[in-house]
């Protein structure tokens, strides 16, 4: 896919926006362009890392479809105006949004979209300065790094503060407005955060809300569904639930989903980590005994049953 120069913002070179090298043959049919691409290898990594989560696995599919097709109708010599890819994810922390942006870095470079499957995760830090002339090169040393790729806002409304005439996080808006449209062909941008507060920041800002083409809604993870992230977490590291030790971590997922701060998969994980010290702990005791590779692999009940959160009564 021919590509023209670009200019990154602050910056008077050209970029070439398409890697030199052999041009492969114009493909004919679906099955030739995933053949080429091998992005079905992505899907089937979603599907590993991700439990759930089955409408926003496949927007991500109905995205590929449309590239895909575009990629087949280019061949055809058809009009094929680059379609805008900018996208909202929103949900609660915990819920897959910033791997499903890795995962879309790698769709999007393998169809061509973007000339690299990186993905740059930034938050207000890496954008807003915090005295007057330093917002705009911070904001565009990020886009110079994410050019090509796919660039990941996370809380990206903490950008607008209103409530502060001194902020400078509308500056760094404006830098990406303009980028966003201008440069739409080489750089992606994904704006995620909590559904309500970038609900308002869109309404406050309808510029940036005109430019995004998909929301993707991330929501919170079923019980059962946690303990089979649980599950996967455990095997990866080449850890095992003991006798007790599955039904446990179920009691603990009803009793922590209710209380404050939960974070899904997040919480998940560091309950494990807690789960996993205190098994070494327990073992670290036994110094002169053998231990067998079951031992070491297996959390036991009362690994998981020594959390706080048993501590309180069961709702």
């Amino acid at each position: 896919m021919n590509r023209p120069l670009y200019a990154i913002p602050g910056s008077s070179v050209p970029v070439a926006a398409q890697p030199a090298g052999p041009v492969p043959a114009l493909p004919t049919t679906v099955a030739e362009v995933l053949a080429q691409s091998q992005v079905e290898a992505v899907f089937d990594e979603l599907e590993r890392d991700l439990v759930g989560l089955v409408p926003v696995k496949q927007r991500i599919r109905d995205i590929a479809a449309l590239l895909v097709i575009d990629r087949l109708r280019l061949a055809q010599g058809l009009a094929n105006a680059n379609p805008t890819l900018h996208m909202s994810f929103t949900g609660n922390p915990g819920t897959g949004k910033t791997t499903v942006a890795m995962r879309m870095a790698q769709v999007l470079h393998r169809l061509g979209y973007v000339r690299h499957d990186r993905l740059v995760a930034v938050t207000r830090d890496d954008l807003v300065g915090s005295y007057i002339g330093h917002t705009g090169p911070k904001t565009k040393e990020v886009l110079k790094r994410a050019m090509g790729g796919v660039l990941f806002i996370d809380e990206a409304y903490t950008l607008y503060r209103p409530e502060n005439e001194r902020d400078y996080g509308q500056e760094a808006i404006e830098i990406l407005l303009q980028v966003m449209e201008n440069q739409r062909d080489d750089l992606v941008v994904i704006l995620a955060g909590y559904k309500d507060r970038m609900d308002s920041f869109f309404r406050s800002n309808p510029g940036l809300s005109s430019r995004i083409a998909h929301h993707l809604d991330f929501p919170d993870y079923a019980q059962v569904e946690l303990l089979q992230i649980a599950e996967r977490l455990l095997a990866t590291l080449h850890y095992q639930f003991g006798t007790g030790a599955r039904e446990a971590f179920d009691d603990y997922l009803r009793r922590r989903i209710r209380q404050p701060h939960f974070a899904n998969a997040r919480s998940v994980r560091n309950a494990l980590d807690r789960a996993r010290l205190r098994q070494a702990s327990r073992l670290f005791g036994e110094r002169d005994r053998v231990l067998s590779r079951d031992e070491l692999s297996t959390l036991a009940e009362s690994d998981i049953r020594a959390s706080r959160v048993f501590d309180t009564p069961a709702p």
